[in-house]
Formats: structure tokens, C-alpha cells, sequence
């Protein structure tokens, strides 16, 4: 039973870090003057509402409530991409830095849902973390490609043109 717990503790962070994640696109999108950065960050903020619904069907604590009561609460106020957002308004970089600070945290967390996944006994759980993981490769993948648009660096729909160049 200890791995249980384990498993179950791992769930919960889960659930925690990805709802700082979303509250933080939420802000993102709030913030983003762009209209075709502020449909990403919402896009974005949406995938993450789904993985950390996936995490509470494998969750078997009750501390958290009801998932629509848990996905209401208030951003946690300690939230360290909230406050790295809130400094880039202040610093009025917030549509270039958002994207950085994005990127940034989906990268490490690919690599602890990776980890996580390496250590779960029970393979639907694994299997629920390698998904997460793999969405949160694709998220990087979506806000880079973005970043590059918008700092007009060669976009992966121009390679053709400066190839044959």
C-alpha cells in the first residue's frame, strides 16, 4: 500500500501544478493583446483543464472537493509563473515574456510527468502521466512556434522559402 500512496501523492501534485498552469494561461490570455496569442493561451488553457480532469478520475483523495469547485478556486497566490507574469507587466514585456515563461514551464514539467511516469507501478496511471507528458511536448511546441511568429524569427511555415534561397 505505501506505493498507493505514493501514487496518490504524485496525483495531487499533478493536479496542483497543472492548475497553477492553466490559472496562469487564463491571466496570459487576459493580459495578451494579440488576438491570435490570446485564442493560444486560452486553447492552451482549455488541454490543461482536460489533463487535470484525467488526473482526478485517478484520484482518490477528497481533500481536493469536486473537480468544478477545484477548477474555480482562485489562482494560489504563491504561484511562481504568476508572479514571474505579474513582474513582466510591471517591466510591460508581457506578451513576449508570457510566452517565455510558458515555455520554460512546459518544458520542466514534460520532464517530471516523464519522471513521475517512470515510477508508477500501475499502468494506466503511468499511461495517464506519458500522455500528459507527451501533450505538454506538444503545448512547448505550439507557444515556440507562436514566440517565433511574433518576434519575427523564421517560421516553420517559411523553411521552404529559405531552403531553396
Amino acid at each position: 500500500m505505501p506505493q498507493e500512496l505514493k501514487m496518490q501523492e504524485a496525483l495531487k501534485q499533478a493536479i496542483h501544478a497543472k492548475k497553477n498552469l492553466m490559472d496562469f494561461y487564463l491571466k496570459a490570455a487576459e493580459i495578451n493583446k494579440n488576438p491570435a496569442g490570446k485564442k493560444i493561451f486560452e486553447r492552451l488553457a482549455d488541454e490543461v483543464r482536460e489533463n487535470i480532469s484525467r488526473f482526478f478520475n485517478y484520484y482518490k483523495g477528497g481533500d481536493l472537493g469536486p473537480f468544478d469547485a477545484f477548477i474555480a478556486t482562485p489562482p494560489h497566490p504563491d504561484s511562481a509563473m504568476l508572479l514571474s507574469l505579474q513582474k513582466a507587466l510591471s517591466d510591460n514585456m508581457h506578451d513576449r515574456k508570457a510566452r517565455e515563461i510558458a515555455m520554460r514551464e512546459e518544458q520542466d514539467m514534460e520532464k517530471n510527468f516523464t519522471l513521475l511516469a517512470e515510477r508508477m507501478i500501475d499502468p494506466m496511471v503511468r499511461s495517464v502521466f506519458l500522455k500528459v507528458a507527451e501533450e505538454t511536448r506538444n503545448h512547448y511546441a505550439i507557444i515556440e512556434s507562436e514566440y517565433a511568429r511574433t518576434m519575427g524569427m523564421v517560421h516553420e511555415t517559411d523553411i521552404d522559402t529559405y531552403v531553396r534561397e
